[in-house]
């Protein structure tokens, strides 16, 4: 706002607002001019003046850290975000009042785009009742070519792509890869823009050519971008052909053609934030449709899935509290992160008909439930559950029920402890539905899909140490000494072999790509299974990525 502009403004402003109480706000500066914090101003009743990007590039020039001179040619190599992208993600304006919880809200909103590294918002100038806001960011390394390479469970996948996670620094992300691993190998592409129409639009396409078939997706879609947003309306539609497989004993047994395509058109809108409340309501009409056939050349399973469409209209109800909590060296080594502590569920309930073409009349319904708590010593417990099925002929059909908990107890800065517990069950699947546990999800000693069933139970607990070691100033290091104990069973699938709980031990190495876009965290593991039977390698080693620690 320029300074001739301020005295015409800021009384109009006061007057639109129903201000009247200037001589107060005036009163909160400090006497040495300090401009006092959020909270301090929103009490006061501060309205928002200018509103200042600064945005950094990928390393801080002046940190004698970073003045190196690969760190100088990556900045000049490095297009920097947008002003207008990053003003466009904000979730206030010049002209209202601060509001401590947008300001907070923002945060979490811009440090969930992978090409920012760090989120800075802070009152710059304050008199008269209007203070000035500098948003300041700094960027991530968003051009990404590589060579991928992970094992787990005694498998290898590898991989060639080639990533731009902020095109000309607009926020476009578009990337190729060809990937191969032990289900498939192909090639894929993707495009995603979450300001589409200079707004909160959010736009992805994605498009694949596997060596078993292929795989189409795009949606349209402005979500509910914010607690507060009154409103959100989208479309969807998605398309596969695939060979499923079926395992027993880490073996595939049998495989089939699968063929998918669904689709979505829903609208919502919800009375926004109220007391640290937010109820969302949606309705639209679904569709799906799911053709199996025998694959030529392939062992068949003894029964294959009855073909099924489904196109049916639904409702869709969710409640949210707001009460995150910002905490550190949690999942991420050193970097800020944001854990939703507060009530969250989410309920949807559908009604398919042959009348609207389905191949049967069922009410289809799914839910999910979560809520955290934290402890006087600083200890948090997130715990959640998930049930989604079909109800028709006077039963249901194809039931899935899940819970999960994870608990983080902090010892000291430097040091995690960490435990979680995963419980899965199905109820009257399809012929080949299966539940699968091995080492590359969760049970890290036994080779991957060791076993299988229609019930699944996984613990696991570590304790985690995040260093102070930042190598070139992107990499921070961590390591975790852990324990898993799970099993698969039940079902037509379940492994003979060795059907009982399983146990195994081991340590790790964590390697996370801090100034990527990809945030990825390396894991270097080296497991020992303490219940193996011969067909297992007594040590396992297991290098993969992963979002988290």
């Amino acid at each position: 706002m320029a300074a001739a502009a301020r005295p015409v403004v800021q009384p109009f402003l006061a007057a639109l607002l129903g201000i009247s109480c200037l001589p107060a706000l005036a009163q909160v500066a400090s006497a040495d001019g300090a401009v006092p914090p959020f909270a301090e101003l929103e009490a006061a009743g501060a309205i928002i003046g200018d509103v200042r990007i600064n945005a950094q590039n990928i390393f801080d020039l002046d940190d004698p850290k970073e003045s190196a001179w690969f760190y100088r040619v990556a900045n000049q190599l490095h297009i920097r975000t947008r002003p207008s992208v990053i003003r466009r993600a904000l979730l206030f304006r010049s002209g209202e009042r601060v509001s401590l919880q947008v300001i907070e809200e923002t945060e979490r909103v811009l440090r969930a785009y992978s090409y920012l590294y760090d989120v800075s918002i802070r009152p710059i100038a304050y008199r008269d009742g209007i203070v000035d806001i500098e948003v300041s960011t700094r960027d991530t390394w968003t051009l990404q070519p590589g060579v991928s390479y992970s094992r787990g469970g005694g498998s290898n996948s590898s991989g060639f792509s080639l990533t731009e996670r902020n095109l000309f620094g607009s926020g476009v992300t578009l990337g190729f890869a060809n990937t191969s691993d032990v289900d498939r190998s192909g090639t894929e592409f993707k495009i995603a823009h979450h300001q589409v129409f200079g707004g909160r639009t959010v736009f992805q396409l994605n498009w694949a050519d596997y060596t078993d078939g292929s795989t189409q997706s795009i949606s349209l879609v402005r979500p509910f971008y914010a607690l507060d947003a009154r409103w959100a309306l989208g479309a969807s539609a998605a398309q596969f052909d695939r060979i499923d497989s079926v395992y027993t004993n880490d073996a595939i047994v049998s495989q089939y053609r699968h063929r998918q395509r669904s689709g979505e058109v829903f609208g919502g809108w919800s009375a926004g934030l109220i007391e640290r409340w937010v109820q969302r309501y949606s309705v639209g009409v679904g569709y799906s449709e799911d053709l199996y056939a025998n694959e030529p050349a392939a062992i068949p399973p003894a029964q294959l899935p009855l073909d099924q469409t489904l196109a049916y209209p639904f409702i869709r109800y969710e409640v949210i509290e707001d009460r995150y909590v910002k905490v550190v060296n949690r999942e991420r080594i050193g970097r800020p992160e944001f854990f939703a502590m507060g009530f969250n569920a989410r309920a949807q309930l559908g009604r398919s008909s042959t009348n609207f073409g389905s191949t049967q009349d069922l009410w289809l319904y799914s839910g999910s439930v979560s809520k955290g708590f934290s402890s006087a010593g600083g200890a948090d417990l997130i715990a959640g559950a998930s049930l989604s099925g079909q109800y028709g002929d006077g039963r249901g059909q194809r039931q899935s029920y899940g819970a999960t908990a994870q608990f983080y107890r902090p010892q000291g800065q430097r040091a995690l402890f960490y435990a979680s517990a995963a419980l899965d069950a199905l109820r009257n699947p399809s012929p080949t539905d299966q539940l699968l546990l091995g080492g590359d999800n969760g049970l890290r000693g036994y080779p991957m899909r060791y076993q299988s069933g229609d019930n699944r139970a996984l613990f696991t607990v570590e304790e985690r140490l995040f260093t102070d070691w930042y190598i070139f100033r992107l990499i921070r290091v961590g390591a975790a000494v852990f324990f898993d104990v799970g099993r698969a069973w039940g079902g037509p699938y379940e492994n003979v072999a060795n059907p009982g709980w399983l146990r195994d031990v081991g340590v790790g190495l964590r390697l996370s790509n801090d100034r990527s876009a990809s945030g990825n965290v390396l894991h270097l593991d080296v497991a020992f299974p303490l219940n193996a039977d011969a067909s297992i390698k007594e040590v396992q080693f297991l290098v993969k990525t992963y979002t988290s620690f």
